[in-house]
This record gives C-alpha cells, structure tokens and sequence, in this order.
C-alpha cells in the first residue's frame, strides 16, 4: 500500500510536532515547512531531524512562509501531497495587538494563499485541507458551552484574523467542491508550549522559583477562564477529521473550565508546596503557604505571584468553555488528559530543566 504524503506548515511548533510524530508512525511520508529565522527553532523536532532512519525517507524540511505564496506553490506542487495541515500562524494573543497587520498577513491571507494553491491543483490531485481555527473565535459569545453552531465574536486582531480564516476555508469547501476542514480546538497546551504562553510560563517560572532560580511570577488576569486539554492529543483530532468521507468543521474541547488562578494553584501542588491569596485588583498577590516537600527552595510567607499590568490585553475574554458532542459522536473523542494530568506532563519536563540548571551552575562555581 502506497504511504500518504502530508505537509504540516509550522511544524517546528507544539502541535506541528505532535501531528508529525503520529504521522510518521502511521508510516506517512511527512513534509515540514519551516520559516527561515536567524536562530534555531527546531528543538520540538530535532528528535525526528536526528533520526536516521526517517530523514530523507519519511521525514523532510523545506524552507517556506505563509507570505511567500511562491515558495508555497513551488512546495506544494512538487509534493502533491495528500493532505496539508496549516498549523503555522502569529499565534499569541497579546502580541497580535501589537502586530495586527503582520498577524492578519499570515493567518489570515497565509490560509487564502495556500486554498489558491490546492484550487488550482484540484485538476491533478484532491489534495484534503485542515484549517488550525480557533476558541478565540467566540470571544464575548453569551452562549456559556461553545459548539460548532455559536456565533462568534472575535475581540482581538488574533482571531479577528482567524474568523477570515476560517470562513476562507468554508468558502473554498463550498464554492469550488475542495476537501477544507476547520478544526475549532479550545486551549490545548503541552510540555511543548512556548514560554510566552500563560500555562507554559507558570510551569516553567514557578519550577524555577521552587528550585531557588527566579524569585517571582509575574501575571496579568488571574481570572480568566479557559477550556485547556492536551495538545497531543487535540493533534489526533486533526487527523480524524482528514479521515472522513465528507469534510466538516469540529469544535475539540474538554468541556471542563479553569481559571488562571486555579492553574496557578494546582502547578503549586504539583511541585510540593501550596498557594494562598492576599490583596485586591492590581495588589493581589500570591504567597507560599505550606510546603509539602522539604527539599525546595522556598520558604513560608514567600510572596511567588504579583499581579503586573503590562500582562493584561486591551480587550481580553474572560471566559471559554466548549461543547464537542459531534467530536464525540464522530470522531470518538474522548479527552484522556484532565487538567491535573496536564500539569503533572509540564512541572515534570520543567522541573527537569530547573533541575539540569542547577546541576549546571554547581559544576560552574
């Protein structure tokens, strides 16, 4: 039997890595296109670069930008993939209020770029599409559980940017008969993260601060809510949707709401010690409690969390929680990561690198 071909655009990201390594051990034949940087950006994948026995195979990099329609069309048409899975976007929130034209280049008119692209390939090959939408898009929405039928109402160039997007990818589904799915996923986070994400930030800083590296996490709105599961298990959804006969759109949630503070407060336990609050408003601060483990390095009273108002966005969303009935019923899905074992998966990798930090500067002195 013949291996799939696929390309993941923003491979070198948390969920391009994970949807590359279930590819491959569904013995794809994955193509990676990575933006050209002046640093090295490639260590959620420099596992599958490393090996071997998939590289030049199975497993390949091109060098390629969602600004750069040349570049995708000369990829694309070379490949002739089966499927292409666009993960690659300006993905942070607060940074696309600073950034609200290059944000909307990329993902919005990067996703038109590439539909154009496999449009006019359609004669050759039916190549199948996957949009990476996004929660974002509800914003404000007053319907409590967001399903695939909630109207949106994006608050930020991020998913003003995503709304094009994916309404982009529903017209090329119904105007010109292509295989285009978006796949709706609520906050999916994973050791893989990147440091400027919130939950990644507070695994990262708080392990520090526990192993005597940093001394304080600095916040924005402890009270947002979120619908947070594990990114390598929302990269399987992204698969399953490729795999059904007709293409639809997915919402991809837990169905479970948590608030920054409650992440906070349950990565405190995780590490060993507890978390309480004093204050209000921008003064609400959080201190160490009571310590469960007595080999971290941090004392009682210890104020560990401040408020800083440079964290917060011009138009934030305080609250998202999604309803996947129909991933559940077509799909299968079914979340086996809660928000603990979430967690647990992120202190335990950072905690590892505090750890290897430590060990570094002992044998420095």
């Amino acid at each position: 039997m013949k291996n799939k071909i696929a390309i993941i655009t923003g491979i070198t990201g948390q969920d391009g890595s994970y949807l590359a390594e279930l590819l491959l051990k569904k013995n794809y034949i994955v193509h990676g296109i990575r933006r050209r940087s002046s640093s090295i950006n490639t260590s959620r994948i420099d596992h599958l670069h490393d090996n071997k026995k998939i590289l030049g195979k199975k497993f390949f990099l091109h060098y390629g930008d969602l600004l750069d329609s040349i570049s995708l069309e000369k990829i694309i048409n070379k490949i002739l993939p089966d499927e292409i899975y666009n993960l690659a976007a300006q993905s942070h929130v607060k940074i696309s209020f600073d950034m609200p034209e290059y944000t909307s280049n990329v993902n919005a008119l990067g996703t038109l770029r590439i539909l154009e692209i496999i449009k006019n390939l359609s004669n050759k090959k039916r190549i199948k599409f996957y949009q990476a939408s996004t929660s974002e898009l509800f914003g404000d929405s007053v319907h409590k559980k967001k399903d695939e039928n909630t109207p949106f109402f994006p608050k930020s160039p991020y998913a003003t940017s995503k709304l094009f997007s994916y309404w982009i990818t529903k017209n090329y589904r119904e105007s010109y008969n292509l295989y285009c799915v978006n796949g709706i996923l609520f906050n999916h986070e994973s050791p893989r993260r990147g440091l400027n994400f919130v939950t990644r930030k507070i695994t990262y800083i708080l392990t520090r601060i526990s192993n005597g590296l940093e001394n304080k996490l600095e916040i924005g709105n402890l009270n947002a809510k979120r619908d947070w599961g594990h990114a390598k298990e929302y990269s399987e959804m992204m698969w399953k949707m490729l795999q059904l006969k007709k293409p639809e759109d997915f919402v991809i949630a837990t169905e479970k709401q948590f608030s920054v503070r409650n992440f906070i407060e349950l990565t405190c336990k995780e590490i060993g010690f507890q978390i309480k609050w004093k204050g209000k408003n921008l003064d609400e601060y959080g201190y160490v409690s009571r310590i469960f483990d007595e080999n971290l390095k941090i004392k009682i009273n210890q104020k560990i969390v401040v408020i800083n108002k440079r964290f917060f966005r011009p138009n934030d969303v305080e609250d998202l929680l999604g309803k996947s009935i129909k991933a559940r019923k077509k799909l299968n899905w079914k979340p086996k990561y809660n928000i603990k074992k979430l967690i647990k998966d992120m202190v335990k990798e950072d905690k590892l690198l505090a750890e290897y930090e430590v060990l570094k500067k002992k044998a420095n002195k």
